[in-house]
């Protein structure tokens, strides 16, 4: 294969040897399967290898690599310079190979067809890959290919962006850059001045030890790069003036516009990857060199033969110990590591390697984080609180009272029987953990954090946005995505055949299909989330009876805790399973309704994804709130399902302590599971079996490693998948924290111990296991704002559900205040249990042992508000029942219109832009006018000075005038 083509020339005085000649490779003795690096004779210096990876000539940096598979064709390796053996080997093998041409029976017709094909097909690739290419370099762009060198199959485009094109693009891109003008940067009044650095002198230790994360006390002004006004940046060092974030961010732009035509479908980067063309495309990471290269010429001069180069380099290694310092290396110690997990992020320096949509995730996942740290300690304030009331809870002294011989209805029919209320009392005396006075107090906490971290988070968001001087950037549409022209293209095609006018875009009727498809998928995947949570629940039933039937003790005694742990952890597995179906399926709809742009692409698609992720996530936890024990009917007229399945009820304390439960198990299951298997994982056994099926031992493969190239080693890297994910877990995580949190006042801490890992473990992620993603500007975070601010609305509503409805909060207050005879809890139990009469059974429903508790039982009490048996209406809703259904509507109302008033007036109250903030951008606006009055002023005197000096300078007469006149 080939080793080197050079598609584009180099001026003469960047050129050094010419490796494209295959003779002269021959002389010199150069072998396509090794890899050499030589010093160029240019003008420009030396090869350099400090900042990133170059092309062969040392000069030019690879800022774009594309792959492709390359056949594996023995008659394409031979060169002329094989060595003796390997001459003397290949003509024995052709003589043998003749020797048996007349006794070989005759080629198979199907195989030879099969093998045409494969041949067409990779012709084909072939000449897209050229077209492709050509218009790459019809563009202005350079590229140069490199072919079977370390990685067998595996062919590289390597591309780079000339200066002039870099410049043509910024001004294109409107890219903000720094001009050589500075000004100070003020943080406000002299004391807020003053208290910002004593507070930045006290957290020191824990910011990160890189150079943007120091206090700015000056600021280079900004403005949108312009060719024609190069003379306001300092060009001084042009290699650095663009960084290699923006120069592959540059490169992908003219890429993503760059098409094929001369195929038989207008294909663009995209296309050209789905249909296996290219198998990737990747920015380069940050490299390092412990070692120098340099090659020695002779006199410069070109011998026959020349000693064959290997340079061990150790490019893009972070963990070395002698490796020159780059962003990368930094990231990796200040950043990907887990033993600094209590500092800060380097927010600047993070936006600066991967560009702002990376940087705007991790410090909203900074903030997320930080604002959890209060929730997390008021929350285990609640939770201590309810372990300190324990003991002086009259409702669960009650339960746990064995004076009050309360005798209860059985749980299930015929295999249950009587029971006594004291067997409640450890569900009873866990639940007031959770189920107290704080809780209510904990919710508007909540409610309020919410509103404080969404405000708190759009100020730090224009912070960043003044920092990175993205304050008038707009987003602005992107081009067509390829698969929308192709159908497009389809469209027009179509009419031409019917002879109808062309349109240029896919109206609503084009797509009516693809939405009633979509339509139909997303019920039938939120019915199939509801079928599954209702057949765990029949398992619950089920195994309830199952466990009450057994003759084994220590079953019957632990049917509550088995039947609640077991299907929370079938909830947990299933919940797993179905968020990678739902984010496949996501996908395709997605895929299916064929939007136009890509960011119309990524904003269904997340909302798509959210949708079912939310709803088979949170519907589990959303029957055992708000269902579980309201549709179960009243001993003698229970309600069933499925013939003879009786629904479940509650336990005597409620609900709440299942729900603390399933929530508990789902959030920490989830994210255990999510970060510890498939993030960490699957990865290493990835790893673990590509080393099995390796043929070289550890220390092989690692000196297989140290001598490829970068391009090479960001080959063996996992392609960099999008942030989607990582948003989604974090929502999914916010949706539990706010939207439940009456029920489960430590999520906010499972939360942010969660957070704590996650942040390191994503940045190393980043750092070491995933290719460089492009450096996409963004401004925030998009559609994920606005799912934030919509569960943090909903939360106020569901909270005030969960403590109406779901905890007793309400019963034990109207009890205390209206029947209460003392004012007191004192009899609170008696006064929610109902009578009932077990002569009133249904047939075949009555327990199988009624003597189970050693006595006849003729009444037995249920947990319920109705009338006794021998009232005028028997086992009809009582009056109690009614008020405190109105006193619990009325909380939801006043705690909704309340909480909702507070986070408003809080918004309000708080700017969206911090003050100094605003004022630097003034500040930055007069500053850039002052610049532009200056420069044209200058303009007008130089032209002033010009007009003035003219008319003194003497006229020169022509030679041929003053001949004349001497005549």
């Amino acid at each position: 294969m080939r080793q080197n083509e050079k598609y584009q020339s180099v001026p003469e005085e960047d050129q050094g040897l010419d490796l494209d000649d295959s003779k002269l490779a021959g002389d010199i003795g150069y072998d396509d399967g090794d890899s050499i690096l030589l010093n160029q004779t240019s003008s420009k210096g030396p090869l350099r290898s400090k900042l990133g990876p170059y092309f062969h000539d040392g000069q030019r940096r690879v800022d774009y690599v594309l792959t492709y598979h390359v056949e594996k064709d023995p008659r394409s390796r031979h060169s002329s310079s094989k060595t003796f053996v390997r001459s003397l080997r290949e003509s024995l093998s052709r003589s043998f190979r003749r020797s048996r041409t007349d006794s070989c029976p005759p080629e198979d017709p199907e195989i030879a067809a099969q093998e045409q094909r494969l041949d067409y097909h990779e012709d084909d690739l072939r000449f897209r890959r050229d077209e492709f290419e050509h218009k790459l370099m019809d563009m202005g762009l350079e590229v140069e290919k490199e072919e079977g060198n370390k990685i067998p199959g595996v062919g590289f485009l390597k591309i780079h962006a000339p200066w002039n094109v870099l410049c043509r693009e910024a001004e294109f891109m409107k890219l903000k850059m720094p001009t050589k003008k500075k000004y100070d940067v003020s943080t406000g009044s002299n004391v807020v001045e003053k208290i910002n650095l004593f507070i930045h002198k006290v957290t020191a230790p824990l910011y990160p030890k890189v150079e943007e994360n120091r206090v700015q006390t000056e600021k280079h002004l900004s403005y949108p790069f312009s060719r024609e006004k190069q003379h306001l940046f300092d060009l001084s060092d042009r290699d650095s003036f663009f960084n290699s974030k923006i120069r592959s961010s540059i490169v992908y732009e003219i890429i993503k516009r760059t098409k094929c035509t001369k195929s038989k479908y207008t294909m663009g980067i995209s296309s050209l990857l789905a249909n296996g063309v290219y198998t990737s495309a990747y920015p380069l990471h940050d490299v390092s060199n412990v070692e120098n290269v340099n090659v020695l010429f002779q006199s410069n001069k070109i011998h026959s033969q020349l000693m064959r180069i290997h340079v061990l380099l150790l490019q893009g290694d972070v963990e070395g110990v002698n490796v020159e310092p780059n962003d990368r290396k930094l990231l990796y110690e200040e950043w990907a590591s887990y033993s600094i997990f209590y500092k800060y992020q380097p927010i600047g320096l993070i936006r600066k390697y991967f560009g702002e949509k990376v940087g705007l995730y991790f410090a909203w996942l900074g903030v997320y984080t930080q604002m959890l740290i209060p929730a997390a300690i008021v929350g285990v304030i609640v939770f201590l609180y309810g372990c300190a009331t324990v003991d002086d809870n009259i409702p669960s002294m009650e339960i746990c009272d064995e004076r009050n011989n309360i005798t209860m209805c059985p749980l299930c029919d015929r295999a249950c029987s009587y029971w006594k209320l004291t067997e409640a009392c450890g569900t009873a005396r866990a639940s007031h953990l959770f189920d107290n006075t704080a809780t209510v107090f904990f919710s508007i906490f909540m409610a309020l954090w919410a509103t404080m971290f969404m405000e708190h988070w759009k100020r730090r968001q224009m912070r960043l946005n003044y920092i990175w001087d993205l304050t008038g950037f707009e987003d602005e549409e992107n081009h067509p995505r390829a698969e929308y022209e192709f159908h497009v293209m389809q469209k027009n095609l179509k009419k031409e055949a019917a002879s109808k006018p062309r349109k240029k875009k896919l109206t609503c009727t084009d797509r009516m299909p693809a939405y009633m498809t979509i339509l139909i998928m997303m019920v039938f995947l939120i019915f199939v989330t509801f079928s599954i949570v209702f057949g765990v629940v029949l398992y619950r039933i089920s195994i309830k009876t199952a466990l009450h039937m057994s003759s084994t003790s220590t079953f019957r005694s632990n049917v509550r805790a088995t039947v609640k742990t077991t299907a929370a952890v079938i909830n947990l597995i299933i919940i797993i399973i179905m968020d990678e179906i739902y984010g496949v399926v996501a996908r395709w709809l997605t895929v299916m309704e064929v939007p136009k742009t890509d960011k119309s692409f990524e904003e269904r698609l997340i909302f798509k994804a959210f949708i079912l992720k939310f709803a088979n996530a949170f519907t589990p936890i959303v029957y055992l709130a708000f269902f579980r024990g309201r549709l179960i009917g009243r001993p003698g007229n229970y309600f069933y399902v499925i013939g003879s399945y009786r629904m479940e009820e509650c336990a005597h304390a409620g609900c709440l302590m299942e729900l603390c439960i399933q929530l508990c198990i789902t959030m920490l299951g989830k994210q255990l599971i999510q970060n510890n298997l498939f993030e960490i994982g699957i990865p290493k056994l990835k790893k673990l079996i590509r080393r099995r099926k390796s043929k070289r031992d550890s220390k092989q493969e690692e000196e297989f490693y140290r001598t490829l190239a970068s391009h090479e080693k960001d080959h063996f890297l996992n392609p960099y998948v999008g942030l989607n994910p990582e948003y989604m877990e974090m929502i999914i995580q916010f949706g539990m924290v706010t939207l439940f949190v009456a029920s489960f006042p430590l999520a906010p801490l499972f939360a942010l111990l969660n957070n704590v890992i996650e942040i390191r473990l994503d940045a190393k992620k980043f750092v070491t296991e995933f290719r460089r993603p492009i450096g996409a500007r963004a401004k925030d975070i998009g559609i994920w704002y606005n799912l934030l601010r919509g569960l943090s609305k909903v939360a106020v509503i569901v909270n005030a559900f969960v403590i109406s409805f779901t905890s007793d909060f309400i019963p034990r207050l109207v009890y205390q205040y209206v029947y209460s005879p003392d004012g007191t809890l004192h009899g609170f139990i008696n006064h929610t249990l109902s009578y009932f009469n077990v002569t009133d059974f249904q047939p075949n429903t009555d327990p199988l042992d009624p003597l189970h508790l050693g006595y006849r039982v003729d009444i037995c009490r249920f947990k319920d508000y109705r009338d006794p048996p021998w009232s005028d209406t028997p086992y009809e809703l009582s009056r109690e029942f009614w008020n405190i259904l109105a006193a619990r509507l009325a909380f939801v109302i006043v705690f909704q219109n309340v909480v909702m008033l507070m986070s408003d007036f809080v918004d309000w109250l708080i700017p969206d832009i911090p003050k100094d903030i605003s004022v630097q951008i003034h500040k930055e606006k007069n500053l850039i006018v002052e610049l532009f009055m200056k420069e044209e002023q200058g303009r007008r005197l130089l032209h002033k000075r010009q007009s003035n000096q003219s008319p003194q300078q003497p006229r020169s007469r022509p030679p041929s005038q003053i001949q004349t006149n001497n005549r």
